[in-house]
């Protein structure tokens, strides 16, 4: 073990790494500070139990390929066992023996880290929930045995995979098989160009697929969504497989035979590599994409905690039909200072078909009758006193979120109030998202702002035919100069006198509430604060386990190399001659599956970020640029590693 230290570290690394995660993410879960932050929120318990089984998949994978890569990178060595006439049993028991003791050593200095470092992640989390608490070590035995009983598992099948390779294997294949994924490529028939071509298309497809995916062009939303993932990842292949070496063979042949130094260190190992390295980069790639769309989609969610609250409740307090009278007078009596705005609701139906196309329409199944709330301009020109309407003008607002997206509305546009047997046609000249009602009060629809004598027809046709909206009156209450010990008073008196109340049967047994502003935004943040943690976690996981891989790949090819690089230093090329054409090959290797992983999660995105939030630009870009940060960082060691080769040559 200590003459073969130079591969073993490389492995132990991978044990120790996929420990301290696990380790430290189980500890998280019985830390007494995250659990008082967390259980405003139902759904925490089970959002960590889920990442719990994805972080098995990763580790899972991760351990079981960095194995791989270290049997292979052993293979010689077993064959030599063989050759001096040891029996497959005896070197299988060998090896059993090694990793049982690699395993030991891994487990118990994976748990220490994993216990230092669960205190930073549960800081982390802490600060994301903007929960305030001194966060202690906590040593969980659950933690320790899960861990111990998920590695015990582990160690098992890493064991019959060992065992499996070894027997499995002749002789001769275990003297080759670090040469079995090169192909000599002397020439391009059509096929390839074919299969390339068709790669490519398959990811324009599934890209043009995703951004028609909640457009109301799709009928079957799970079956495009299969179709979108079938076309990427297979597509996906196809390039890696026949697209890219047919690229590079033409960028060679446009040398005419000319090929310096750096294009033969670059391009020949791609080229001759890919065959074997096609599945292993698609896989990479596609788990990139993957765990960069989800934390994406999270940190979307989570930044857009304050304005998707804002959305819902576009006011501190809101209390309908009279019910903020004694919470008025609460406020006055603590000498609380506040604004006030009344908005006066009433109701008609309109048919979706007159706004909506024919796709949209579809979803609804023949039932094309809603209702539409309506608020006087008088009482807008609390928002906007600019706001002018002609006769017959009408402005919708409060349409925003995934209903514009999914449903657009394009001014101008006819729209036709119908109640009982009158008809009141509209010229709706503005569609904007400004809220004014709660999410609660709308149901999630718009409302439609008209001149005063039109809403006083209808409020006085829904009075005489006894019908309308349940929802008559809404006041929205903000607090001026507030700090935060008035917010938390205040909060109380809003609870107590009963304001929150949005419905009350008359026995008395069913009970709607509003909630105010902050109790929104701090519900988002603690909900999709806890939801960006574990899929950044998961995605740190992926993240570090795909650029491990990479990483261990390219040491690997590196002292495949090794004997290369010694002739070319030999006939006298310099380091750094050698260095130019390494990196332009790494530039490959790292920035292709991420380039390429960039592409698949943006689409991805893009498809539905709205049903997430309001903002996607900035989370994108953060997310993309720690991504892009980190596989730098991996491709700065692996360059690293290949100077050490190189400068060992002579």
């Amino acid at each position: 073990m200590q003459k073969n230290m130079r591969h073993y570290y490389l492995y132990f690394f991978a044990l120790i790494f996929s420990v301290t995660l696990f380790f430290s993410f189980v500890t998280l879960q019985y830390n007494e500070s995250i659990i008082a932050a967390t259980k405003v929120s139902g759904t925490a318990s089970s959002g960590f139990e889920a990442a719990s089984y994805m972080l098995y998949f990763i580790v899972l994978f991760f351990v079981l390929y960095a194995n791989h890569l270290f049997i292979k990178r052993r293979s010689k060595e077993i064959g030599l066992y063989q050759l001096i006439g040891m029996t497959k049993g005896l070197v299988t028991r060998l090896i059993a023996f090694e990793n049982i003791l690699l395993f030991i050593g891994a487990v118990s200095i994976g748990m220490v880290l994993g216990l230092l470092s669960s205190r930073l992640f549960a800081m982390i989390l802490l600060k994301l929930l903007q929960f305030d608490a001194v966060v202690t070590m906590t040593f969980s035995k659950v933690a320790v045995v899960n861990t111990l009983m998920v590695f015990g598992v582990l160690l098992v099948i890493i064991l019959v995979q060992m065992a499996f390779m070894v027997r499995k294997t002749t002789l001769l294949s275990l003297f080759n098989a670090s040469k079995q994924a090169d192909e000599r490529v002397k020439s391009f028939s059509v096929f390839p160009m074919m299969m390339g071509a068709i790669g490519l298309g398959l990811i324009i497809y599934g890209y043009y697929r995703s951004t028609v995916l909640f457009t109301g062009q799709t009928t079957n939303l799970f079956l495009s969504m299969v179709i979108i993932l079938a076309t990427t990842i297979g597509g996906t292949y196809l390039v890696f497989r026949f697209s890219v070496a047919f690229l590079l063979n033409l960028f060679r042949l446009t040398k005419k035979g000319h090929l310096n130094l750096t294009d033969v260190l670059a391009l020949t190992p791609i080229m001759h590599r890919m065959k074997g390295n096609a599945k292993s980069l698609t896989l990479i790639t596609v788990l990139t994409a993957v765990s960069l769309a989800i934390t994406t989609l999270s940190y979307i969610s989570y930044y857009s905690a304050s304005s998707s609250a804002e959305d819902e409740m576009p006011a501190d307090y809101i209390a309908v039909d009279g019910r903020e009278k004694p919470f008025i007078q609460a406020l006055k009596q603590e000498g609380i200072a506040f604004e006030q705005k009344t908005f006066r609701l009433t109701s008609a139906q309109f048919d979706l078909a007159t706004i909506f196309s024919g796709d949209v329409i579809g979803m609804f199944q023949g039932n094309t009758l809603s209702d539409a709330l309506i608020i006087p301009l008088s009482d807008y020109h609390q928002l906007n006193s600019k706001v002018q309407l002609n006769k017959g003008e009408a402005i919708i607002t409060g349409f925003s979120g995934f209903q514009s997206n999914i449903m657009p509305i394009e001014a101008p546009i006819d729209l036709t109030l119908l109640h009982q047997e009158s008809e009141i046609p509209l010229r709706i000249k503005e569609v904007n998202d400004t809220a004014v009602l709660a999410w609660r009060v709308t149901a999630g629809g718009f409302i439609v702002i008209v001149e005063d004598s039109v809403f006083n027809q209808l409020q006085r046709l829904n009075s005489e035919y006894a019908i309308g909206y349940s929802t008559q009156e809404q006041t929205s209450i903000n607090l001026t100069n507030a700090d935060e010990e008035t917010y938390k008073q205040v909060e109380k008196l809003y609870k107590q006198t009963g304001a929150n109340v949005l419905f009350k049967s008359h026995e008395g047994s069913t009970v709607n509430k509003l909630s105010s502003q902050r109790s929104t935004v701090e519900y988002n943040l603690n909900l999709f604060g806890t939801t960006i943690f574990t899929t950044a976690f998961l995605g740190l996981a992926f993240l570090l386990a795909t650029g491990s891989i990479l990483y261990f790949k390219q040491m690997s090819e590196a002292d495949e190399e090794a004997e290369s690089y010694r002739i070319l230093r030999k006939i006298g090329f310099t380091q750094d001659e050698l260095l130019k054409g390494i990196m332009m090959k790494q530039l490959f290797n790292f920035g292709v599956p991420l380039l390429i992983g960039l592409l698949h999660s943006y689409f991805a995105v893009r498809s539905g970020w709205f049903l997430f939030g309001t903002e996607m630009t900035t989370p994108l870009l953060i997310t993309m640029t720690l991504y892009i940060v980190m596989y730098i960082v991996f491709a700065s060691l692996t360059i690293s590693y290949y100077k050490k080769i190189i400068k060992q040559a002579l």
